[in-house]
């Protein structure tokens, strides 16, 4: 940590003590989401993109979510959302710099994470009802971990269990019959 951001953190730290209060998980998630924002806004900049993203975020159960959208942003979600996971995970480690805790960020390019999550769940419903209807177990194909929780929380809403099977980057989920 450098010491311009211990000296900005300390007033705030020493306000908290003499208040006697701990930050809420919420206000620790919009602080999450607040330097998450900060850090893809310069990212932007630096790629030339700034003028053309609009940075949100917001609190979803037990994480930040961060979205940007424009045009022309295409290039940083990448083949299958493979240059996004390296955004997220490179922001997740601004937030750790900043915090000193790890994060479960979310981010979301171009709507690509909500676009792909309803193809999955509508893929999860399938996979459901043919487990059901065989008796059997569905293998769905391989998939990253952010696509996985998606089907594992649809199969669950549809009262059905899910497994992970096989090794990264090949990991895969088992729908299996009731």
């Amino acid at each position: 940590m450098s010491e311009n951001t211990e000296e900005a953190a300390a007033p705030q730290e020493s306000a908290e003590a003499e208040a006697g209060e701990k930050p809420s998980k919420q206000d620790l998630l919009v602080q999450e989401g607040d330097i998450a924002a900060d850090y893809l806004e310069g990212l932007l900049d630096i790629a030339d993109l700034g003028d053309d993203g609009a940075i949100d975020m917001d609190v979803e159960g037990d994480r930040a979510v961060v979205a940007v959208s424009g045009e022309g942003l295409s290039s940083l979600v990448g083949e299958r959302g493979e240059v996004l996971d390296a955004l997220q995970e490179l922001t997740r480690l601004a937030v750790l710099r900043e915090t000193g805790e790890r994060s479960r960020l979310m981010l979301d390019i171009a709507g690509y994470r909500a676009e792909r999550r309803q193809v999955l769940t509508e893929l999860a419903q399938e996979a459901v009802a043919q487990a059901r209807s065989k008796g059997e177990s569905v293998a769905l194909e391989p998939m990253n971990a952010f696509e996985r929780k998606v089907v594992h929380d649809a199969v669950a809403a549809a009262g059905l269990s899910s497994e992970s099977d096989g090794a990264e980057p090949r990991r895969f989920v088992v729908v299996l019959p009731a």
